[in-house]
């Protein structure tokens, strides 16, 4: 008995789940059919005109439109084309007061439709627009939502490469802004006026990654437009790029710097190794011009002077200095050597001189009547030197210099150049770099 009474409560209970199943269905499709009829009713033919342009609120002849936009991503940013690539979901809101229907009790919230040319919509066009697509996997990503009231929701999913006119006097260290512009292409503001939604009309996504450059903020404003034939709305959004330094400081300056370090190993080298110096100055030279070149092609040919130009400028004068500096070394070491050859000859010709004095000398001493004249002639080698001993003494006494004294170490022209150079270099460069970030770091912190 227990056990028929279980069978007999599963039972029922399983044709209560059937009943309420089908009850549901049936309301759900009681539902669609609503729907239906709704769109029969304010979107069947003879009823509605997409061609109209909807009257504005309280009936007035101005149409009012609200956008608001979703930022999914920024692809790349492009110096040398300038421009830049960005997907987006678009959206705009407007009032059709023909489009209002019953919403069965608020059970209704809205209809949706996938064709866009079912409504009105209203004619904006991005003026920047390089290039531009929809986006149509799996199904064309776009909707309209209609709402009991009449208000009408345009959403749509695009990718745009937009124009970004970019001064890059500060670059690498600059900051860019891009702009995104919307305008109304037939309408004038008497019929048609664009607003941004109040609220929040931009939203970025989260975590937004660039490769080298940072989104710091974005701002919205207008910008509407007068021509020959009216003034049209305009709507438009201001990204501000800040560049990341650390790429260009690893990739460009770190081995410019390297490269003119390398230059200064030739004061280091023997004045007398030649092929060393040439080979190592030729080569640094060679790879600065290289370095410079494959900066410059990737970017624009631009008429104003970058700060990257004023860099690699400055490190390729230093490493082809560094290369004049042998030569000039090298033209002083053959100096050095002609003069000693003819300081060796001179004191050769003075000792023969000498030698010569002392055997008519030692002549006049063997002579019996011979006497010693009182006054030296003014060729005798003994007389000039004991006359230029006397000038020497009665020359005022030098104050002592340091640079002199220290450069005196050293014997020849040519190595106190090299000396010299491996002093003056260095600090020539630290000074330049001393300005150049000072410079350039203190601009770009007044520009923003």
């Amino acid at each position: 008995m227990i056990m028929g009474t279980g069978h007999c409560f599963w039972a029922i209970f399983y044709f209560a789940c059937l009943c309420s199943a089908s009850l549901a269905n049936n309301a759900n499709i009681n539902f669609r059919e609503r729907e239906k009829k709704v769109l029969d009713q304010i979107l069947g033919i003879g009823k509605y005109d997409a061609r109209i342009r909807p009257s504005g609120i309280n009936g007035t002849a101005r149409t009012v439109v609200s956008v608001n936009m979703f930022l999914r991503s920024i692809s790349k940013i492009d110096d040398y084309k300038m421009e830049y690539s960005v997907q987006l979901t678009f959206r705009e809101q407007w009032l059709d007061e023909r489009l209002k229907f019953n919403d069965v009790g608020g059970r209704l919230k809205y209809l949706t439709l996938t064709e866009a040319n079912r409504v009105w919509m209203p004619d904006l066009f991005f003026s920047n627009e390089k290039e531009g697509h929809f986006h149509n996997i799996i199904m064309p990503n776009v909707y309209i939502r209609i709402f009991p009231f009449g208000s009408v929701l345009y959403s749509i999913r695009i990718s745009l490469t937009l124009a970004c006119p970019m001064n890059l006097k500060l670059y690498p260290l600059d900051r860019q802004v891009c702009s995104l512009r919307m305008a109304s292409y037939g309408w004038t503001t008497d019929d048609l006026v664009f607003l941004w939604k109040e609220g929040d009309p931009v939203q970025v996504v989260k975590n937004l990654h660039l490769p080298r450059f940072t989104l710091e903020k974005f701002l919205t404003d207008y910008c509407n437009s007068k021509t020959n034939t009216g003034e049209y709305s305009c709507l438009k959004v201001d990204l501000l790029f800040k560049r990341e330094f650390s790429y260009y400081l690893i990739q460009i300056y770190i081995p410019c710097c390297m490269l003119v370090i390398v230059s200064w190993v030739s004061f280091w080298l023997d004045q007398g190794a030649v092929p060393a110096r040439v080979s190592l100055g030729v080569t640094t030279l060679l790879t600065m011009a290289t370095q410079t070149s494959g900066i410059n092609a990737s970017l624009p040919p631009v008429s104003y002077t970058k700060a990257i130009d004023v860099w690699t400028g400055v490190c390729l004068t230093f490493v082809f200095g560094a290369l004049l500096e042998f030569a000039l070394v090298n033209y002083a070491s053959r100096s050095d050597l002609h003069r000693e050859n003819m300081k060796k000859k001179r004191r050769e010709l003075e000792q023969a001189s000498l030698d010569a004095a002392s055997d008519l000398l030692d002549t006049d001493s063997n002579a019996t009547f011979a006497m010693k004249p009182l006054v030296r002639h003014p060729g005798d080698p003994l007389a000039l030197e004991k006359l230029r001993q006397c000038e020497v003494h009665m020359q005022p006494p030098k104050r002592p210099n340091c640079c002199r004294s220290w450069l005196s170490k050293f014997p020849t022209r040519s190595k106190r150049i090299d000396v010299i150079s491996r002093i003056t270099f260095p600090l020539v460069f630290a000074l330049f770099n001393l300005v150049y970030w000072s410079t350039y770091l203190f601009r770009e912190e007044e520009e923003t």
